[in-house]
C-alpha cells in the first residue's frame, strides 16, 4: 500500500528520534513544515525520505537528519538573531525561522533565492530577511549574530564570519575539501577565543564566492 506524505513524514520523525534528535521544539517545527514545497515536483513523493535531493542551480536540499542535527547543535531559541549562509531551497531557513527571533539568510544563486522567498511568504515566515550576495562575506551591516549556520562546505572557516559572531555565540559549518572527508564543526566564541568542536562527517556542496544571476 502506498503511503501518504503525512504518513511518510510521521515515519521520518520517528527515525529522527531514533537518531538522537530529541529537541521537542525542533521536532514540532519539522512536523509543521511541508518539505515537499521545497523540492522539484517530480521528486515530491521522496520529500520525506531521509536523503539529500537535487534542486535547481546544481544544488541540493540537505538530508532531513543533517538539517535537524545542525539545528539541534546550534541551540537556537526565540531570543536569537541568526545568520544563515546558503539559503538554497529555503527549507533549512524555514526551520530556523520558526525557532529564532529573526533570521537573515544569504544566497548567491538568484533563482534559488527568488523561489525560496515565494515559499517564505506562503508559510507566513515574516521574520526572514534575504540577501542576494556572497555569503563568505557574511552580513556585516546586521552583525553581530547570536548564531550562524553555514550550509555549504568551506576548506577553512571564513574569518569574516567569525568576526560577525557575537561573544558567547555559536556557529555551525561544514569544513573540508570537496571529494575528501568533511566534518561538521561547531564553534563557540569566548571573547577573542574560538572553541572548535569537531562533530560528525558530512558531505556538502562547496561554499563559493561570487553571485549567479541565472542558473
Amino acid at each position: 500500500m502506498r503511503l501518504t506524505l503525512a504518513e511518510k513524514k510521521k515515519l521520518l520523525l520517528e527515525e529522527l528520534r531514533d537518531e538522537a534528535i530529541n529537541d521537542e521544539n525542533l521536532l514540532a517545527v519539522l512536523e509543521t513544515i511541508p518539505r515537499e514545497d521545497f523540492i522539484p515536483k517530480a521528486l515530491r513523493a521522496q520529500a520525506y525520505e531521509n536523503a539529500a535531493l537535487p534542486i535547481n542551480s546544481g544544488q541540493t536540499i540537505s538530508q532531513p537528519y543533517i538539517v535537524a542535527y545542525m539545528t539541534q547543535v546550534l541551540e537556537v531559541t526565540n531570543k536569537h538573531k541568526v545568520l544563515e549562509v546558503g539559503t538554497g531551497s529555503g527549507y533549512q531557513a524555514a526551520v530556523l525561522a520558526k525557532l529564532c527571533r529573526r533570521l537573515f539568510t544569504i544566497e548567491r544563486h538568484l533563482p534559488l533565492l527568488n523561489a525560496a522567498e515565494v515559499i517564505f511568504k506562503k508559510l507566513n515566515l515574516y521574520n526572514v530577511t534575504t540577501l542576494f550576495g556572497n555569503g563568505m562575506k557574511g552580513w556585516p551591516e546586521q552583525a553581530p549574530f547570536d548564531r550562524i549556520m553555514v550550509t555549504a562546505a568551506s576548506e577553512e572557516i571564513p574569518e569574516k564570519l567569525l568576526e560577525q559572531l557575537k561573544d558567547g555565540g555559536i556557529m555551525v559549518i561544514p569544513i573540508g575539501i570537496q571529494g575528501e572527508i568533511q566534518y561538521m564543526i561547531r564553534i563557540i566564541r569566548n571573547g577573542d577565543d574560538y572553541e572548535r568542536q569537531e562533530m560528525l562527517p558530512v558531505k556538502f556542496v562547496p561554499l563559493l564566492s561570487g553571485i549567479v544571476h541565472d542558473s
